[in-house]
């Protein structure tokens, strides 16, 4: 039998393993998907396990996505631009290559809502931690115009402007800076990529604030309806969960582990009753 394995801490939703284990299973794959808890300091012997034969990959998690990096043998352009690794895949020789699936998945959510082109509108992404890095970085990438990300303290989101200097120009905010306002009034997109609505009730910004034209798209896939999903629903505005972002991000990894078709809607069915189920822990 051939492992996958998810490595973080805390690890408290089973839709990982309950999508690639499905589309396992529906390829007649001889393999299993597995949640292993673990902390910084153990990481590193299950990395060295991954090299061994019978592995195909892992992924990686909160808090790990950047410490991983030191501990592969190679990792790709967009991760590194991105500063961060989501997922790994394991050579016959047992060597890692790191790769990372967030922008990708990104992407795909927020077209679930916005099918139109990036080019030149005006973004405002809130959060710049690894999924504000991607989201960040899929928008610059896309060709958006007036890009702000926003966190708490400034100064965070000033590193990913630095960090994404020679390819793209990012207004870095504080959540308190007076030109918040503004920058969501012109907004024609609005990003949620903090933890808001998962582990606290929200909505991370006012959507009263948002033209109601504007598209509104939440990272957050627990609960179905975050807050900030719901009021700009109620306003009449386009809006969509981190469900599809989920979703494509699994599937784009099961496809370089395993060289196979697309597995999406067997993901998707498989993981349709976790989604609905409003009592899972955040």
């Amino acid at each position: 039998m051939r492992t996958i394995a998810l490595f973080g801490k805390p690890l408290r939703r089973q839709h990982s393993a309950v999508m690639h284990n499905a589309a396992f299973a529906a390829a007649g794959i001889d393999a299993t998907y597995e949640l292993r808890e673990v902390d910084e300091t153990e990481l590193v012997a299950h990395v060295d396990e991954a090299r061994r034969d019978g592995w195909m990959g892992f992924q990686i998690t909160a808090p790990h996505k950047r410490f991983v990096m030191g501990l592969l043998d190679a990792v790709e352009r967009d991760a590194q631009r991105i500063g961060a690794v989501n997922s790994v895949a394991a050579a016959a020789d047992g060597s890692l290559v790191g790769f990372n699936t967030d922008v990708l998945g990104f992407l795909a959510g927020l077209r679930s809502c916005h099918p139109d082109d990036l080019a030149g509108r005006s973004v405002v992404v809130a959060g710049s931690g690894g999924v504000g890095h991607a989201a960040a970085y899929g928008l610059a990438t896309a060709g958006a115009g007036a890009l702000t990300v926003l966190d708490v303290d400034a100064a965070m989101p000033r590193r990913l402007a630095e960090e994404f200097a020679d390819f793209a120009s990012v207004e870095p905010l504080a959540f308190a800076d007076p030109l918040v306002e503004e920058r969501l009034a012109r907004a024609d997109v609005f990003v949620n990529a903090t933890s808001v609505g998962m582990l606290s009730p929200g909505p991370v910004v006012d959507v009263d604030l948002l033209a109601p034209t504007a598209v509104v798209f939440d990272v957050v896939y627990v609960p179905a309806e975050t807050e900030l999903v719901r009021r700009a629903r109620a306003r009449g505005m386009r809006a969509a969960n981190g469900d599809r972002m989920l979703i494509a991000q699994a599937a784009a990894a099961w496809t370089r582990w395993t060289g196979l078709a697309d597995p999406t809607e067997v993901m998707r069915s498989a993981v349709a009753p976790l989604l609905a189920d409003h009592d899972l822990p955040p």
